[in-house]
């Protein structure tokens, strides 16, 4: 678990390092050690980059080196007592792997690539956040003891990511762009002529929006009992969303389920007639998305 754990951790920072970094060829290679021309040399680590032929690793001393692979490198996972390991292709050595590497340096500074071994669980825990981020604070928390070593590489990872993570926030945000509220006679769920009017006009204008959704509340005056003014309030609200998703066809995926609040938020006086006639209302907002509304950052 430890493992799988360093691997998800690790890979979630050299995505976020890959994805926005600015920098030359020349300059990703300023920080890569060089291994002399024909030492034999093995050591394990985590990779930090993938490109065609080669990959660089970082081992727990932050050392990097680049790793050239041939059509001659072995890669397959560790082996038990009575079986081989799994044999894997080139392409299938991931950012976020750790990995066992053995092999011989060449003229250029690489590391010539005889034998890559890894864990299973650990190609398993790469696959996985190399496809989707994974909760890296939870994973931190759960392995602080084990992982002092890696905070500043996490740091660097959150930094990075902060601006996706502003936008999927924003995500749960919502603003009011159109609001209505229609009345009703007294114990009656029947919208009047003018109340359909005025949906019509809010339906008009969300055929045009994206990413909304509709809020639908209803209401009573204060006349009857608290249950039977629950209950038609909560048929009040029904019949909006029934006349908007029949009439218009809004989806009803694009309606927070509707809510009958009965004499509880009474928006006039309920001593006068004219307060309880205003009661007597659903109250529509149309909520626009935030989130989808914001552009994404571009990417370098």
């Amino acid at each position: 678990m430890i493992t799988s754990g360093l691997a998800l951790l690790l890979g979630v920072a050299a995505s976020s390092f890959g994805q926005v970094s600015t920098q030359t060829p020349r300059d990703r290679t300023a920080n890569i050690r060089s291994v002399p021309s024909g030492a034999k040399m093995k050591f394990k680590g985590v990779v930090i980059r993938r490109d065609a032929d080669t990959f660089t690793i970082r081992d727990r001393s932050r050392a990097d080196y680049q790793v050239l692979l041939t059509d001659a490198t072995s890669i397959k996972t560790y082996g038990g007592f009575f079986r081989g390991g799994k044999r894997y292709a080139v392409t299938d050595i991931l950012r976020g792997l750790i990995v066992e590497v053995e092999g011989r340096g060449d003229s250029q500074g690489q590391l010539v690539a005889d034998k890559i071994r890894f864990n299973e669980s650990d190609m398993r825990a790469a696959v996985t956040t190399d496809t989707r981020v994974g909760p890296v604070e939870e994973n931190q928390e759960r392995m602080a003891g084990q992982m002092d070593e890696l905070s500043a590489i996490a740091a660097e990872a959150r930094k990075e990511a902060g601006a996706a993570n502003e936008r999927i926030s924003a995500l749960d945000d919502y603003d009011v762009q159109e609001t209505v509220v229609v009345n009703f006679k007294v114990n009656s769920a029947v919208l009047s002529p003018e109340a359909k009017q005025q949906l019509d006009t809010l339906a008009e204008k969300a055929m045009t929006a994206k990413g909304y959704v509709i809020e639908v509340a209803g209401h009573t005056d204060a006349t009857g009992s608290v249950a039977k003014n629950f209950r038609l309030s909560q048929q009040r609200a029904e019949s909006v969303v029934q006349y908007l998703a029949v009439n218009h066809k809004i989806p009803l995926r694009r309606f927070i389920t509707p809510m009958g609040y009965g004499k509880t938020e009474a928006a006039a006086d309920n001593t006068t007639a004219e307060g309880r006639a205003q009661n007597r209302r659903v109250e529509v907002k149309m909520l626009t998305n935030r989130g989808m509304m914001t552009p994404a950052a571009r990417s370098q």
